[in-house]
């Protein structure tokens, strides 16, 4: 294993340390692994805080800032952050109207973020959760019951993120957090396998030739494992999973995502060729994301993620965001 890191058990930590040095607009609490932002929460603004294992960078600390989250937790390696991490965070962003937490659609996540939800009610902290969820590439893993969280989690950030900063209620925060996840879908492949710090080894073994058809971002395993084939059919292959689901037609937003290992050249490739697929459909891709957003260490591989638009969708994606590994419109 070869990792710049300085020791397994301090890979969450450093890089924590290292988040700290490099973004000024953020304040790092590295002992009990919660980010905010360094200005405090904003009174009567409803705070947004999500959180993950790590492994999955920029998700969630790099969407920390003006335009989508107050706060995010970041759990060790792959592995759940833990419900004090998350009742710290959602009282250190409470501005009186209220927290919203989003929560990607795995166990350990979904159960934690429900019991700080409760502890933060005693609290007298209003707290609204939004589950998300929107991988079709499986039902059920080994993570999840129901569908994974992936890609969509970009997208509701950012969306209800601008409607929190317009001074929205919770009630619409959170319904704008759901409708878009209801609108969007994901599907990802992988060409290799990715090294868990503290496993030392591949999650799993990939023949030379041999891709991952609807991986998971902690290397679950997909739909089907298959021989390595042309951008242009993985696109179809990708797309074909999606349009089952959710109609590829009218305005839309993609996000062609590098799972942490692929060249941006690759995923370029990737973006036409999903762009050409959409367009036979019928579909026009109004706005992208093209690059690394949800990762899953150093595999190599990639995800495509739809959500269908509406004006106010659109609105509120366009509006100004200022976050380390997001800024448009400031």
């Amino acid at each position: 294993m070869k990792k710049l890191i300085n020791s397994v058990d301090s890979v969450v930590t450093d890089a924590l340390r290292g988040v700290a040095a490099a973004h000024p607009s953020l304040t790092v609490d590295v002992e009990n692994k919660v980010i905010t932002r360094a200005a405090g929460p904003t009174p009567g603004k409803v705070g947004l805080v999500s959180g993950g294992g790590s492994g999955h960078e920029p998700l969630h600390g790099g969407f920390v800032g003006y335009g989508m989250l107050d706060a995010a937790c970041p759990g060790e390696v792959f592995t759940s952050p833990v419900p004090d991490q998350m009742l710290l965070a959602t009282k250190a962003v409470s501005g009186g109207a209220g927290v919203l937490h989003i929560v990607k659609n795995y166990t350990g996540d979904v159960l934690n973020f429900q019991l700080a939800a409760e502890l933060a009610d005693d609290e007298d902290i209003e707290v609204a959760s939004v589950v998300i969820d929107d991988d079709v590439a499986v039902q059920d893993s080994l993570y999840t019951a129901g569908r994974r969280g992936v890609g969509a989690t970009v997208f509701v950030e950012k969306i209800a993120g601008a409607l929190a900063e317009e001074g929205a209620s919770l009630d619409a925060v959170a319904a704008v957090a759901r409708e878009v996840n209801e609108r969007s879908r994901s599907f990802g492949v992988a060409l290799s396998s990715c090294i868990v710090p503290a496993a030392g080894k591949p999650t799993f073994e990939l023949g030379d030739s041999e891709i991952e058809l609807g991986i998971g971002i902690h290397g679950e395993p997909g739909r089907t494992r298959g021989p390595m084939r042309p951008a242009s059919e993985l696109a179809a292959v990708a797309l074909d999973a999606i349009a089952a689901d959710l109609p590829l037609d009218g305005e839309l937003l993609v996000m062609v995502n590098g799972m942490g290992g692929t060249p941006l050249i690759e995923l370029y490739v990737m973006y036409e060729e999903v762009a050409r697929n959409i367009a036979a459909r019928g579909g026009r891709i109004a706005r992208n994301l093209v690059g690394n957003y949800i990762t899953s260490l150093e595999m190599q591989g990639f995800s495509v993620t739809v959500c269908g638009l509406t004006d106010q969708l659109t609105r509120l994606w366009d509006a100004p965001v200022d976050t380390p590994a997001l800024r448009w419109g400031r």
